[in-house]
C-alpha cells in the first residue's frame, strides 16, 4: 500500500490513539484529521480537541460530534426490535457502535479529501474486523490503516517510551499497565484484559462502573412503564422521550437497582475465546420490556420465526457485517414483524432483576374469552381439540406401531 497523504483517525484523546496520531505523522509524513464520536461514553470530549491541537492538528481538521441520538435511533433500536443477544447472553454493546463510527470516518474522509482512515483496534480483537468491513462496504477504494498490525510498539514500555520521546502527555495512572481496558457508550460498558484474563477469578468490585452492587440496591422494588410504537420505546411513565433520552433514563434506573451485569466468556470472530465484564443496565430493561409487549401483539408464527432468525442476526452484527445484504434482508423481515408491536409494559426493578408484570395494547391478540377457566360463552368448543390431537398424533402412532412390529 502506498503511503497515504491524508488520514482520518478515529481518535479518543487517550494515550493509545494519541500515540497513533503521532506515529501516522512520523511514519508517513501525512496530514491527520481526527474524529471523536460522542456515543454516550460519559466522558468530557473537549480535552480530545485540546490534545489534538497540541499534537499539531489544525482546528479545521478536528471533528467532535454528538451522535447519541443517531446511535440509538438507527443502530440500537433496530437491533433491539429483534431482541438480539449473542451466544445467549451478550447484548452487543460494542459491536453495534462500530458501524456508525466507521460510517462517519468514511464520510469525513470524503468531506476532507482524505485517502485513508485509521483505527486503534488491535490485531487480536473483533473491532479491527468490524471497522474495516464497514469501511470497505461503504467505500471499496478507501485505505484502512491499522497501526497495531504494522508498528513495532509491541509492549506498554515501548508505547510509553514513544510517548515521552514525542512529548505526548501520559496520565500518571497510565505509567505501567492498566488493570483492564474499557470501552463505553450509551448502551453499555465493556471491561476486559489484565485482572479479568483468568475466567476462574471473580471480577473485582471496582471493575463495575455503571451499576450498583445488586446486594446494595434499594430494598423496595420500583415500577416503571415503557410505551412502544412499532417496536421502538417512545415514552417512559407516560412522558415522550427521544431514543437517546429513553436509554439514558433506563440506564439511570438500571444503575440504581444493579441491573444488567454480565460476566461472559465469548467466542471472538478471529477464533479465540475472551472473557469480558459487561454492564448494560438500560438495555437489559429495554429487552425485557420489548419481549413483554411482543407477548400480546406478535402472532406466534411470526414470533417463533423471528426468534429462530435472531441468533444469525446477532452473529452478523457481532462479526461486523452490519452493512451487508444479509443483515438488511433480515432487518426488513424484523421490521415487518413490528408494525403492530405497540402498547405499554409495566416493569418491576428489584436488586439486579427486571421483570414484566403487566402489558396492554390496542393491538393485543390476547383474548380473555378464549383462555378463561370460567364459562367462555361459546368462544371456544373444547371438543374440537380431540380432532386436532388425533391428526397430530397420527405419525407418532405409525412410528410406535412400526417400532413395536420391528421389535418382535
Amino acid at each position: 500500500m502506498s503511503a497515504p497523504k491524508k488520514v482520518v483517525l478515529a481518535y479518543s484523546g487517550g494515550l493509545d490513539t494519541s500515540i497513533i496520531l503521532k506515529w501516522l505523522q512520523t511514519e508517513y509524513g501525512c496530514e491527520v484529521v481526527t474524529f471523536t464520536a460522542d456515543l454516550g461514553q460519559g466522558e468530557e470530549l473537549e480535552p480530545a480537541r485540546e490534545k489534538a491541537i497540541m499534537l499539531g492538528i489544525k482546528p479545521e481538521n478536528i471533528f467532535i460530534e454528538d451522535l447519541r441520538e443517531e446511535f440509538v435511533r438507527d443502530y440500537v433500536n433496530p437491533m433491539f426490535r429483534a431482541n438480539t443477544i449473542y451466544e445467549g447472553q451478550y447484548l452487543l454493546g460494542t459491536s453495534i457502535a462500530r458501524p456508525l463510527i466507521s460510517k462517519r470516518l468514511v464520510e469525513i474522509a470524503e468531506e476532507t479529501g482524505a485517502d485513508a482512515v485509521a483505527h486503534g483496534a488491535t490485531g487480536k480483537g473483533n473491532d479491527q474486523v468490524r471497522f474495516e468491513l464497514a469501511c470497505y462496504a461503504l467505500n471499496p477504494d478507501i485505505k484502512v490503516i491499522a497501526p497495531w498490525r504494522l508498528w513495532d510498539l509491541t509492549s506498554r514500555t515501548k508505547l510509553i517510551d514513544f510517548a515521552e520521546k514525542n512529548q505526548i502527555p501520559i496520565a500518571k495512572d497510565k505509567r505501567g499497565e492498566a488493570p483492564f481496558s474499557v470501552d463505553a457508550n450509551l448502551l453499555h460498558t465493556s471491561s476486559e484484559g489484565k485482572v479479568l484474563e483468568d475466567p476462574a477469578d471473580m471480577a473485582p468490585d471496582y471493575v463495575y462502573q455503571r451499576t450498583n452492587n445488586p446486594e446494595d440496591a434499594p430494598d423496595e422494588a420500583q415500577f416503571v412503564e415503557v410505551t412502544f410504537k412499532e417496536g421502538d420505546a417512545v415514552a417512559i411513565d407516560g412522558a415522550s422521550v427521544t431514543p437517546a433520552e429513553m436509554l439514558t433514563r433506563l440506564n439511570a434506573l438500571g444503575k440504581t437497582h444493579g441491573i444488567g451485569r454480565l460476566d461472559f466468556v465469548e467466542n471472538r470472530f478471529v477464533g479465540m475465546k475472551s472473557r469480558g465484564i459487561y454492564e448494560t443496565p438500560g438495555g437489559t430493561i429495554l429487552l425485557e420490556a420489548h419481549r413483554g409487549i411482543e407477548q400480546i401483539t406478535l402472532d406466534s408464527g411470526a414470533g417463533h420465526l423471528k426468534d429462530s432468525l435472531m441468533p444469525r442476526y446477532a452473529e452478523i452484527i457481532y462479526n461486523g457485517f452490519w452493512f451487508s445484504p444479509e443483515r438488511e434482508m433480515l432487518q426488513a423481515a424484523i421490521d415487518k414483524s413490528q408494525e403492530l408491536v405497540s402498547g405499554t409494559v409495566r416493569l418491576k426493578l428489584y436488586k439486579g432483576s427486571v421483570s414484566c408484570v403487566g402489558r396492554w395494547s390496542d393491538a393485543s391478540l390476547y383474548s380473555e374469552a378464549h383462555v378463561t377457566f370460567e364459562d367462555d360463552a361459546g368462544a371456544y368448543d373444547q371438543k374440537d381439540a380431540a380432532g386436532f390431537i388425533n391428526l397430530n398424533a397420527l405419525r407418532l402412532k405409525l412410528l410406535a406401531a412400526r417400532k413395536r412390529r420391528m421389535s418382535k
